[in-house]
């Protein structure tokens, strides 16, 4: 399975830890993050991520054409709903191309802890057939 991760500023350690707590599972997929949380990511957990552009420059758009090309089958986006954030349009245009597209999306750690651990039982394996 195609995973995009994405993480506001303030919540790319939230993302870091994540990854390192479920490192067994991402391990077996193939992963995609915008430039700086896909480098956080693999200085701490040593996955192999396919890097976009960092997320400001481009990175988010890169990541939406994936979703809507059907080549991403789960996102992984840890939003920061308290803080501003200057390219909001583009962030908020990755859910809704998920919304879209019938990709599961977790937008906080409670829902994306459910993700993947249904992805670790194959309750995602559906996604197989959309392909």
């Amino acid at each position: 399975m195609n995973i995009g991760l994405v993480a506001h500023d303030k919540k790319k350690k939230l993302m870091q830890n994540f990854c390192i707590a479920y490192r067994n599972i991402l391990s077996k997929h193939t992963l995609y993050a915008t430039g700086t949380t896909g480098r956080l990511i693999e200085e701490v957990t040593n996955l192999n991520i396919h890097k976009y552009l960092a997320g400001h420059l481009g990175g988010e758009q890169q990541l939406g054409s994936q979703i809507a090309h059907n080549q991403i089958d789960m996102v992984v986006f840890l939003r920061d709903p308290v803080s501003k954030q200057q390219h909001e349009p583009d962030l908020s245009s990755i859910v809704r191309l998920c919304d879209i597209h019938n990709i599961p999306v977790a937008t906080n750690l409670a829902t994306a802890e459910l993700l993947v651990k249904a992805l670790d039982r194959g309750d995602l394996e559906w996604r197989n057939i959309v392909h």
